[in-house]
């Protein structure tokens, strides 16, 4: 049975579906927030309804989310929130985008609900109680060579800048097949399976808080690009069905 957490986090993000479903393809406004990434009445009103929600349920917890910030950052218990990861997607009608709540716990990230309405995908997981997608139990894979994994990009404007294209580039040379599906989707795909790593480096906790829980509990690792735990201040990922984990890293590093 899942948690009461879990239901209000389902209830969160469905009652976020709606309200992002009545403004898609309507040529919503968009503005230009301070960090130059876009907003919309989409983003605002799907984070009130979800803030609303899990409030109604959960009213001293925390909640970071990432149109409004910090409230009560420091309480044992935290809702991290992105109403709609993937705004450029959503203006761009493209259905890549997606409602990601995450609850962490004393420091440590328990909860995740990843929900992609227009794709027609809702992952779940729960620390101890596995990854669902679809309402089906989802699992990495057990590939164990590179020669036989498929790599998946997101943003890497800073690894392109850095030493270390050059090793990704290396990397690329020795696996079986490299795609770009980025944001959720590559998350997604791994946790069930159907592609082994995925790199990213320019992200943000809001971003990936949700999707670490799931592809943690669907048996794989989530790390940093230098191998260190998610937290707070991640910005960049290393993500693996784990078995393929430390030969990545090794790649990407040495």
């Amino acid at each position: 049975m899942p948690s009461k957490e879990l239901t209000a986090a389902l209830a969160a993000a469905r009652a976020a579906a709606d309200v992002i479903g009545a403004h898609y393809r309507k040529n919503p406004t968009v503005r230009t927030k301070a960090d130059d990434s876009p907003v919309t009445e989409a983003d605002v009103r799907a984070e009130e309804v979800i803030r609303a929600t899990l409030d109604r349920h959960f009213p001293g917890y925390g909640f970071y989310g990432e149109e409004t910030g910090p409230h009560s950052i420091e309480a044992e218990n935290l809702w991290l929130v992105d109403p709609i990861d993937g705004t450029k997607s959503f203006v761009r009608e493209c259905p890549f985008f997606s409602t990601q709540i995450a609850l962490l716990r004393a420091g440590e990230l328990v909860l995740g609900v990843s929900s992609a309405p227009v794709y027609g995908e809702l992952a779940w997981a729960e620390q101890g109680a596995g990854a669902w997608l679809n309402e089906y139990p989802v699992r990495v894979s057990d590939v164990a060579d590179l020669a036989g994994a498929v790599v998946s990009t997101g943003n890497l404007k800073t690894l392109a800048r850095s030493p270390r294209w050059q090793r990704l580039g290396g990397l690329i040379g020795r696996v079986s097949r490299i795609r770009g599906y980025g944001d959720f989707v590559h998350y997604h795909l791994l946790a069930r399976g159907s592609l082994d790593v995925v790199i990213e480096s320019d992200v943000n906790i809001l971003d990936i808080a949700a999707l670490t829980v799931i592809v943690r509990e669907a048996g794989g690792t989530f790390t940093d690009l230098e191998g260190a735990a998610v937290d707070l201040g991640t910005r960049s990922v290393l993500a693996s069905n784990g078995v393929l984990h430390e030969r990545v890293l090794e790649a990407l590093t040495r």
